[in-house]
């Protein structure tokens, strides 16, 4: 059996339906609320799905049959402030797990993020020793959260603590794909806009407030979630890798080539609009992010990524204008 935590979420989900494919026994720890969230497990056979404050006790009980655990659930929104509840979420409840990992000897991949970097004055190398990570600052408590955490187990390895035995942190990038549609205004770029394209209406996207950086050009690292899933898969198969790597496609390119990208797969003209960004995003908005995944190659993933044009054109035409857009 393998533990998804925040498997009902939009990474998480994808990695289900990916393992329920390949015939595993999946149990699933997350909130599901009152939207539509549970429509992102509505294809896939469940072992267990476990409520978050209930894994504590659930977990002793299935140790003999546990093989890993799979840890995406956060909370991941880079404008939520209530750091105490972030903090709780993101950093102890990612201790437990690895120390609970560690003594039953289960393997844990978890999710780290590249809102680590901050504004990427320091690059985006996925050192993941101690030194290297003490000179990132994240911009956000989400960040921060996530940096904690990778700095944490940074020093528990150093020292020789107890540790799981493969134990994998992933900085992801700009993910989007299906099943992300309970996010709101976390949803992808893609996601965001699509009504917009579908309805031949200019795509809106944030002015700079850089004058160095043109209208349109601030650049990301935007990974198809396919490939992100694609990545997991490859780590469960191959339990002697550790450690921390960044999880993106290695090219940063535009919002107006994401735009551009959009309509194109809709077979419309490309009509770009820009709007003022909102004050509360403008001290914590990257300009540039672009994974560097040397360290991914050098332990032995060679499967190519998904290019952004052939990324939102499967999303467009294989679920966001499909009656059913859940994967």
């Amino acid at each position: 059996m393998i533990l998804v935590t925040g498997g009902a979420g939009f990474i998480g989900s994808n990695v289900v339906a990916a393992l329920a494919e390949r015939g595993a026994h999946l149990a699933v720890c997350d909130r599901l609320r009152a939207a539509d969230k549970w429509r992102n497990l509505g294809k896939v056979s469940l072992s267990e799905l476990i409520a978050p404050e209930a894994l504590a006790e659930w977990l002793p009980t299935q140790a003999a049959q546990l093989e890993a655990v799979i840890h995406l659930g956060a909370i991941t929104s880079t404008t939520e402030t209530d750091a105490d509840l972030i903090a709780e979420v993101n950093f102890r409840l990612s201790q437990s797990l690895w120390r609970w990992c560690a003594a039953a000897g289960k393997r844990f991949i978890y999710a780290s993020s590249a809102a680590t970097y901050g504004d990427g004055a320091q690059g985006f190398d996925d050192d993941g020793s101690v030194q290297a990570l003490a000179r990132l600052r994240p911009l956000n408590p989400y960040g921060w959260s996530k940096h904690l955490f990778d700095r944490w187990t940074a020093r528990a390895v150093e020292e020789g603590a107890a540790r799981p035995p493969q134990w994998v942190g992933l900085k992801f990038f700009n993910v989007y794909g299906p099943n992300e549609y309970h996010k709101g205004g976390m949803r992808s770029v893609v996601a965001q806009k699509y009504p917009l394209a579908a309805a031949d209406r200019p795509v809106t996207l944030f002015r700079s407030c850089r004058p160095e950086v043109p209208d349109g050009a601030q650049r990301r690292d935007f990974v198809y979630v396919r490939d992100c899933v694609s990545v997991i898969l490859w780590l469960l198969a191959h339990p002697q890798v550790n450690g921390l790597f960044n999880l993106g496609s290695g090219q940063a390119r535009s919002f107006e080539e994401l735009a551009r990208a959009l309509c194109a797969a809709l077979a419309r003209p490309a009509q770009i609009e820009y709007v003022e960004m909102p004050t509360a995003v403008r001290d914590h908005y990257q300009y540039f992010t672009q994974a560097r995944i040397e360290r991914l190659r050098s332990a032995g993933y060679t499967q190519p990524f998904t290019s952004l044009e052939d990324g939102v054109r499967d999303y467009v035409q294989r679920y966001l204008s499909q009656p059913d857009p859940y994967r």
